[in-house]
């Protein structure tokens, strides 16, 4: 596989979700006490005294929307956390947030889930997203937080 193609949440989605989020709700900034929260703004972790929000997203249907695949009973949305305003997006082309067990859901063009597997050593997380490439129906991965099933962000086929 090729250099994956890692997606944050676009930055006019992000406008939009600041407004109102996925299913509906404004916004609610606040002002991050401890840090440490996984941003899909920026793909890194909040610092302490960031402003923040927790918004619901839609990660599939937001990219069925792009692709013109219909993901059907596939579409959820969930929590997750940004910037309040703007920012400048991910520096830097590292995975992030492979410090963990994550789990890599696997999506065909159509918006199926294809499978998923979970990775419980850091160090084995690039060969197993490199193995859910290696399936030709594979489309996009998304990554997921085993404690809490978040989207943290999605991966395509480079």
């Amino acid at each position: 596989m090729k250099t994956p193609l890692v997606h944050p949440i676009a930055p006019a989605v992000l406008a939009e979700l600041r407004t109102a989020d996925d299913a509906g709700r404004p916004a609610a900034p606040f002002t991050d006490p401890e840090g440490g929260a996984p941003l899909r703004c920026c793909l890194r972790r909040s610092e302490s005294g960031e402003r923040i929000a927790l918004v619901s997203y839609a990660p599939l249907r937001r990219w069925a929307a792009e692709t013109g695949a219909d993901p059907g009973a596939y579409d959820e949305q969930g929590p997750v956390f940004v910037h309040a305003d703007a920012c400048p997006g991910p520096s830097g082309d590292a995975l992030p947030f492979t410090d963990s067990h994550r789990t890599l859901r696997r999506y065909s063009a159509d918006g199926r889930i294809l499978g998923g597997r979970l990775v419980t050593d850091p160090d084995a997380f690039r060969p197993a997203l490199a193995d859910a490439f290696d399936d030709p129906e594979v489309a996009l991965v998304h990554v997921r937080a085993v404690e809490y099933g978040c989207f943290l962000y999605e991966v395509r086929r480079s």
